[in-house]
């Protein structure tokens, strides 16, 4: 099953999940605020996707971090700060069972798909 994870309000969630009704594609969604992110999900994600990949440095979450975790981030600190506020993580996490996609370009979700 694919699950797609992140936050319904997100503009770029919701593009994402409009392309993906209109293409057919049977996912679930995941919701960080309702349904949270476990630790091995998280590590998983690190280990496959490292954590430059999966923080979002464009987002207001990340601009109001202190200067000091800003300047000094590594796996540790990015994986505390994730699993403290997943809104600090790129959406939308797509996960298809043999991929993993970070954020949405249509063109990249149809060639995956098609």
């Amino acid at each position: 099953m694919i699950t797609m994870f992140g936050i319904p309000g997100c503009d770029t969630i919701k593009k994402a999940r409009k392309w993906l009704e209109e293409n057919g594609v049977d996912y679930q969604f995941h919701d960080y605020k309702k349904d949270g992110l476990s630790e091995a999900q998280l590590d998983s994600w690190l280990d496959e996707l490292g954590f430059e990949a999966l923080i979002n440095k464009r987002g207001t979450t990340w601009r109001k971090l202190p200067d000091d975790i800003k300047d000094n981030i590594d796996r540790d600190s990015a994986r505390a700060v994730m699993l403290e506020n997943q809104s600090i993580i790129k959406r939308p996490l797509l996960d298809t069972g043999s991929a993993k996609i970070l954020g949405f370009k249509a063109d990249e979700y149809q060639q995956l798909f098609s």
